[in-house]
């Protein structure tokens, strides 16, 4: 993998982020990815040129299973070699009335069992994981602003919010001259930029990095799925064990009319340039030119993870690239629905 710069911060990252949501992470008695396949994936990432993790302090059953993971697979390795994330916001620990949201007090008291289960002294990059209603931005930017002062956090970062939210944390930083967010984290793909337009139009005019979670559509735009009712967007023939068959949301997100058109022109790309639907859209992402976008891929296997990351080697022309973009209008010029 080559690296690229960080949005607007001094810090090079892999092309692709490994993103680890599903280490410890329980359907019922089934564990998707445990200690051992954990390590074994991180070390396969970090064999492949891979350098930045994401993680979040609530990944794993229970809460902190997954930065543990990562605690003590980095016992073996050099911290300086990675860009370490992790996030705050949603319930650590339901019996406490300050254990949840952007307080200072939440804020405070989860950066302290981050850095402690990930054995670090610092994070390289912090994402608030929602937007409090509940907490004045202010005081959430100015805990979070201690942090970068005390070296206990480089960069920080913002995950799902809306365009208005994104700007208006980024002026509190400008005006009260604290640390601003460098990063964001939201639900972006091939068949979905639309919704975020105006959020990314920020990310663009900032010089903010966007790093999307489910760039793959929760495994839609993989190709592995096929439509079952020319007249129903949502039913569609799933491999077993896929997330079509374990996620109930999973129409809801990431199936559409839009959704379908795009995989058609994702497939036909793929034809073209001998590659997977997978890997043609991680490079759709990849190369989008007006801000700096790192995809956060997950994998269950080495060998899924081999395939992700061979979009690195993925060329696509600008003729390839506008094609599955446009693929998301009819003829009329109408953009399919959602």
């Amino acid at each position: 993998m080559d690296y690229r710069q960080l949005g607007a911060t001094g810090t090079r990252v892999s092309e692709l982020c490994f993103g680890t949501w599903r280490f410890g992470k329980r359907h019922g008695d089934v564990v998707e990815t445990d200690r051992e396949e954990a390590h074994e994936l991180l070390d396969a990432f970090v064999e492949r040129g891979g350098n930045f993790i994401d993680s979040a302090n609530v990944y794993g059953d229970p809460n902190g299973t997954c930065e543990r993971y990562i605690g003590e697979w980095l016992e073996d390795y050099d911290r300086e070699q990675f860009v370490l994330t992790s996030k705050v916001y949603f319930p650590f620990d339901d019996s406490h009335p300050n254990g949840r949201g952007l307080s200072r007090t939440h804020i405070r008291n989860q950066i302290e069992g981050t850095l402690d289960r990930l054995g670090t002294d610092y994070l390289d990059l912090y994402y608030i994981h929602r937007w409090d209603e509940h907490t004045p931005i202010e005081e959430t930017l100015q805990t979070l602003n201690g942090l970068v002062e005390e070296g206990k956090v480089n960069y920080l970062g913002a995950s799902s919010m809306a365009a208005w939210q994104l700007t208006k944390a980024l002026w509190k930083s400008e005006i009260h001259d604290y640390a601003r967010f460098d990063v964001t984290q939201p639900l972006f793909h091939a068949g979905y930029y639309e919704d975020v337009k105006d959020y990314l139009d920020v990310c663009a005019d900032q010089d903010v990095a966007v790093c999307p979670y489910s760039p793959l559509a929760g495994g839609f735009l993989t190709g592995k799925y096929e439509r079952a009712d020319p007249d129903d967007p949502t039913v569609v023939e799933a491999p077993d064990g896929s997330r079509g068959s374990l996620d109930e949301v999973f129409a809801d997100y990431y199936l559409s009319e839009r959704g379908w058109h795009v995989l058609d022109a994702i497939r036909a790309v793929a034809d073209e340039v001998d590659a997977t639907p997978a890997q043609v859209s991680l490079r759709w992402l990849m190369d989008q030119s007006e801000f700096t976008c790192v995809p956060i891929i997950g994998a269950r296997t080495v060998e899924q993870l081999d395939e992700n990351l061979a979009a690195c080697d993925v060329s696509l022309s600008d003729e390839q690239h506008d094609r599955i973009t446009d693929a998301r209008y009819a003829e009329s010029g109408r953009r399919y629905g959602h």
